[in-house]
């Protein structure tokens, strides 16, 4: 299997459940430009970072908080950028106060976070797994494009289907922004662990541009069978 957004997502995130129904999510991140290139995913407490290698200045467009989750509630947020804090905050919050963890949320935020500032107006996605009082799972994906207002989704993933999106059409020579309408990709995963969702989604990502490998890092978890402790993994290249 390719990439179902073609050679270039540029950043993509995939969430739904494993064959055995536990609660997945996968972040991909990958770049034209050497300066893109030049990041890695590194573990922090409840979280993951898309960091600088080595002495690299710190790039707010190129540098955050990637993934994002609680131990407590299982809620879990991802996405391209600043607006990854903001959502899990909101989705907690919405899950410790009983209330219903609607899309409308993510499409507010991320209308507020609005596309990156870059020339090629780089779409700001976002991902989010959370639950209801009565512990129905809900699962939502959104895109903020500089020439429409945020759209959002709540999927229902079939046992082993996850369902993303991503900044990208996948066009290497002239990357234009994912469009919504054009329908929801998904991948099988047949695997059980965050690593081998985190390998599954590099290994289905390889592209080259200028002769160089574009892939960055891919983001693997899986929620464990008690509902709410993480297991999360990264591959790096």
């Amino acid at each position: 299997m390719t990439n179902p957004n073609g050679p270039y997502p540029g950043r993509q995130l995939f969430i739904g459940t494993t064959l055995s129904g536990n609660f997945a999510v996968v972040y991909l991140v990958t770049g034209r430009s050497p300066a893109s290139r030049e990041r890695k995913a590194t573990p922090v407490d409840s979280g993951v970072i898309i960091g600088p290698i080595g002495n690299q200045p710190y790039d707010a467009l190129r540098h955050y908080t990637g993934v994002k989750y609680d131990k407590v509630s299982g809620v879990m947020a991802v996405s391209n950028g600043i607006q990854t804090d903001a959502i899990f905050e909101t989705y907690r919050l919405l899950y410790n106060t009983n209330s219903i963890p609607a899309k409308d949320f993510v499409e507010k935020l991320l209308d507020g976070a609005q596309a990156e500032p870059d020339s090629l107006h780089t779409p700001r996605i976002a991902g989010v797994i959370s639950g209801t009082a009565d512990n129905q799972p809900v699962f939502i994906i959104g895109i903020k494009r500089h020439d429409m207002p945020a759209k959002a989704f709540q999927v229902e993933p079939a046992p082993g289907t996850l369902y993303g999106i991503s900044t990208y059409k996948g066009g290497l020579e002239n990357p234009e922004g994912f469009d919504p309408r054009a329908g929801i990709p998904k991948i099988e995963f047949k695997g059980k662990t965050a690593i081998e969702l985190a390998e599954y989604l590099f290994e289905i990502s390889k592209a080259a541009y200028n002769g160089d490998d574009i892939r960055v890092c891919a983001v693997g978890g899986v929620r464990a069978d008690d509902k709410h402790t993480w297991q999360v993994a990264m591959r790096n290249r």
